[in-house]
């Protein structure tokens, strides 16, 4: 399983994500207000029974990898990559999702390529997943998986400064008018 890294990437988002919507629903509940025609009451609902399935699913399949959970796990990053880059296509105040129960940021394309990325990353571990659970999949790893544990949680943080952090950074700098000439920084 050459994307196992990915996929606990993916796994670790999936439970960060799900359990800050379920806490903080509302961000989430009005970027999808804006493109499904409920109410915002109704929606934020929604959206706290989803983000509980969202983290359940992340916890699930992180530590059981296996064919179901993995391809259940793909399914969602291409759901999110393609809700995100239709957001892009919208332009406007579409939010990216609300993803971490924050303050909604613009729909950027290194959202949808993360996304795309982890859903391909997923459908591999689909492909290939073993039976057994994350235990028995890290112990045929060197150290018994503990480099690669550490290195996939630093790729989700990265995952989520992306996403999230990026992309107000964009869209303040968008705001200000503040453009990269390319030149260095030289005048």
């Amino acid at each position: 399983m050459e994307l196992i890294g990915l996929y606990l990437v993916g796994c670790g988002l999936l439970v960060a994500a799900g359990t800050a919507k379920a806490i903080h629903p509302d961000d989430t509940a009005r970027a999808l207000a804006a493109t499904v025609p409920l109410g915002l009451p109704t929606m934020r609902r929604l959206v706290r029974a989803g983000a509980v399935a969202e983290a359940t699913l992340g916890a699930t399949a992180l530590v059981l990898p296996r064919p179901w959970s993995a391809g259940l796990v793909a399914l969602s990053f291409a759901t999110f990559a393609v809700f995100v880059a239709y957001a892009r296509s919208a332009g406007g105040a579409i939010a990216s999702c609300g993803c971490f129960g924050t303050p909604d940021t613009p729909a950027t394309l290194a959202h949808v390529t993360v996304n795309a990325a982890l859903a391909v990353a997923a459908a591999v571990v689909a492909w290939t997943a073993p039976s057994g659970t994350l235990v028995s999949v890290l112990s045929h790893q060197p150290l018994h998986g503990v480099p690669l544990v550490a290195v996939s949680a630093l790729c989700a943080w990265l995952a989520y400064l992306v996403v999230s952090v990026l992309a107000a950074l964009q869209a303040a700098r968008t705001l200000t008018g503040v453009t990269h000439r390319g030149n260095g920084g030289m005048p």
